[in-house]
């Protein structure tokens, strides 16, 4: 079990995990429960995407997970809006991309992600999870100022 996790409970699934991990806790852990914020929804809706394309692309012939996905999006969405990149020579010699974090994103930021993303899996043929509900998709589509 990680040391945190957030899970949202947009369906039955995601709520008997919930449980469960809630079963597998250690006594000293605590468990919070309350409602969604617009960044919380956004979250979750983009790490959705990435699932789904994760389960249905490969990336120059590979299965990627999610994790994966993420990093090439947000790298990728980083050069498509100007902000470019930076890439360090890494502490093993390796090459690493010092990228924004989608947690430190504004809403609006966010926003723009999402819909590179969902440009970027409608191209490549990309079946979308459904929102729980219609007012979490109307959420995603708002633009915020």
């Amino acid at each position: 079990m990680n040391d945190k996790q957030t899970i949202f409970l947009v369906g039955l699934k995601q709520k008997q995990f919930a449980h469960q991990c809630i079963d597998r806790a250690p006594a000293d852990f605590m468990c919070q429960i309350k409602p969604k914020t617009r960044k919380e929804i956004q979250s979750g809706r983009f790490h959705a995407m990435c699932g789904d394309v994760a389960r249905q692309l490969k990336y120059m012939g590979r299965t990627l997970t999610k994790d994966q996905w993420k990093v090439l999006f947000i790298s990728g969405h980083a050069i498509a809006t100007g902000l470019g990149a930076d890439i360090v020579p890494g502490l093993e010699g390796e090459f690493a991309n010092i990228r924004e974090s989608s947690a430190q994103m504004s809403v609006k930021r966010m926003a723009s992600l999402i819909e590179y993303v969902a440009a970027y899996g409608s191209e490549h043929g990309v079946q979308w999870s459904e929102p729980e509900r219609p007012e979490d998709e109307e959420m995603m589509n708002r633009r915020y100022a």
